[in-house]
């Protein structure tokens, strides 16, 4: 009788090709999933005590079980190919809430005693702990998928991944985002020209809290908007510049915005977030030529939304341009939602079965990095950053002053350049980004 793996490669087989999703679908349904990486090391969890391993489970620790690690271990219990997850928190009563209520749970109070007992760590500790954690986990030859930021460095971003690298280890960043299917339905959009000419992206991530203790509001939220953009457009910005605002908290930033430049894509977009608000925000619009879409993640019902509106100058009078309006209807693509978190995770545990590059890989989180990084910088200078030594067209550049929210006109000044190599060298360290935050609160 024909194993799995040999049925999934005869359906592939037989397709011609022509059905790129169909193994991965397969897959769902009948485990395990093919071992394609004859490379990595099988350091997966054991069927049962003195029984011969299993590479079609693994375990999993969460380290860090507050408002977001509770969901991971939520969602990790529900994969049929985790056979045990481990929480790892510090605090005793934050382990007792899961241990009464699920079975396969394994609680520990710190990392060193759990890492035997995992393969891989989902790692959502505050931000500033990510690096050393996360370090720590791949040291011990564990695949690790880190929460948003990856870091607060560059340098230390780049030597995740090439810790990673070195040991064959699977390194994810949890842009959850990018495993909305509402958010590939946009990008799916974008691409097919629906839109015409993308004018400019604007972003609002807003709500009354929650506020952080060790980073600011632009660390804490904006890391979701600019990994949205990224994967819409399928480029980092070129330029960047931030402002921010203490008001309520006088320790550190807790309304602020960035404008970020895509010069090679001639696309502006403005990111908005704030712990300060009366009303809770999770938008995305985009504006072209033709159409126009927003995404707003809080309804259930038609989450994306296309605008058949657009604005175009009268050619006829070229002294005063007037404009012409142009009002059609709005529609909303059938989108089939599933929980990202779900998505991510399952994606993140199919990666490190297979040996497949994560869709949000290290690579992913350094960028993103890299540009908080580089708002940092702005927020401190008052004025533009240049990323990678890449000049921003003319009629697109970075304004070289801003606004502060009170009114007060911030520094101005030439937009800086930046690269990747000069934040992790010339001063952008982890303690470099610590006196930058703190010389702005």
């Amino acid at each position: 009788m024909p194993t799995a793996p040999q049925i999934l490669a005869g359906l592939v087989w037989a397709s011609g090709g022509k059905a790129p999703g169909l193994l991965e679908d397969i897959r769902t349904a009948v485990h395990p999933p093919v071992h394609q990486h004859a490379g990595r090391r099988a350091a997966y969890a054991w069927a049962a005590p003195g029984s011969a391993p299993r590479e079609d489970q693994v375990r999993v620790g969460v380290v860090g079980c507050g408002y977001w690690g509770s969901k991971h271990v939520r969602v990790l219990q529900q994969i049929p190919v985790v056979s045990e997850v481990v929480v790892v928190d510090p605090r005793p009563e934050r382990r007792a809430e899961f241990i009464p209520s699920a079975s396969g749970i394994t609680a520990f109070s710190d990392l060193t005693s759990a890492l035997p007992r995992m393969d891989a760590a989902v790692i959502a500790v505050p931000p500033t702990e990510h690096s050393r954690i996360a370090l720590q986990a791949i040291a011990a030859g564990k695949h690790v998928l880190v929460e948003k930021p990856m870091t607060t460095s560059t340098a230390s971003a780049h030597r995740l991944i090439e810790e990673a690298a070195a040991r064959d280890l699977t390194l994810m960043v949890g842009h959850t985002f990018e495993y909305n299917a509402a958010v590939w339905k946009l990008r799916e959009v974008i691409e097919s020209g629906e839109l015409g000419e993308i004018y400019y992206i604007d972003t609002a991530r807003l709500n009354l809290g929650m506020y952080q203790t060790d980073v600011n509001v632009l660390w804490d939220l904006a890391p979701h908007d600019i990994s949205i953009i990224n994967y819409l457009l399928g480029s980092g910005a070129r330029s960047v510049h931030a402002w921010g605002a203490r008001l309520a908290d006088f320790s550190q930033e807790d309304v602020g915005g960035i404008r970020l430049n895509y010069g090679d894509r001639s696309v502006v977009a403005q990111v908005h977030v704030s712990w300060l608000d009366p009303c809770k925000v999770r938008r995305v619009t985009v504006v072209g030529s033709q159409k126009m879409a927003v995404y707003d993640d809080l309804v259930d019902q038609e989450r994306l939304r296309i605008y058949d509106k657009s604005v175009a100058p009268v050619q006829d009078d070229v002294r005063n341009r007037p404009m012409s309006y142009r009002y059609g209807g709005i529609s909303s693509p059938y989108i089939q939602m599933q929980e990202p978190l779900r998505v991510q995770d399952e994606h993140f545990i199919e990666c490190i079965l297979s040996g497949r590059r994560p869709r949000t890989d290290g690579e992913s989180g350094l960028a993103v990095v890299q540009t908080l990084e580089a708002a940092a910088l702005s927020l401190r200078r008052g004025t533009a950053i240049l990323l990678d030594g890449q000049e921003a067209p003319a009629a697109k550049e970075a304004p070289t002053g801003k606004e502060a929210p009170t009114g007060k006109e911030a520094p101005t000044g030439k937009p800086a350049l930046l690269s990747s190599t000069h934040l992790a060298r010339k001063g952008a360290s982890h303690k470099e980004v610590s006196r930058t935050t703190e010389s702005t609160r």
